[in-house]
């Protein structure tokens, strides 16, 4: 029976995937838990427009993730943090502070979930983050952290 994915069917197949599947198990789970509908003519037009969207979609984040990367590549970010005598901050960076202070000195607005911190940052001086805002796109960003 040929059945079109409506969701991720993990061992299965992703969304908008047609696939050919055991008529219970279609009957049994995939069609009342509505991880997938019948694959009828005007299903299956509707499956390759999603599948156009979703690869459409999938593009442009990318290509937005590539420009992000231009942008950011080579620039020194500044964040002022609280601090000790001896260098040693109260606390430590975390990524919302990163993404803050990307937005205002660069303009460009970076998720935090994008942020990849290797080591604590809690010290005043220079250190790297890597941003992985695609799964193709990852790249390195300088921190500068100064006393506030």
């Amino acid at each position: 029976m040929k059945i079109i994915l409506t969701k991720d069917v993990q061992d299965l197949g992703g969304k908008g995937e047609i696939v050919d599947v055991s008529k219970g198990y279609a009957r049994n789970y995939l069609l009342p838990k509505k991880f997938g509908v019948l694959a009828t003519d005007g299903a299956l037009a509707q499956a390759e427009e999603m599948r156009r969207a979703a690869e459409e979609a999938e593009r442009a984040a990318k290509a937005a993730a590539e420009q992000m990367a231009q942008t950011l590549v080579g620039q020194r970010i500044v964040v002022a943090a609280r601090s000790g005598d001896e260098g040693k901050l109260y606390g430590s960076i975390a990524p919302h502070d990163i993404a803050f202070a990307i937005e205002k000195f660069t303009g460009v607005t970076v998720d935090q979930k994008f942020i990849r911190i290797d080591t604590p940052i809690r010290a005043i001086g220079m250190h790297e983050v890597g941003i992985k805002p695609h799964a193709a796109v990852e790249f390195r960003v300088s921190l500068d952290v100064i006393p506030a």
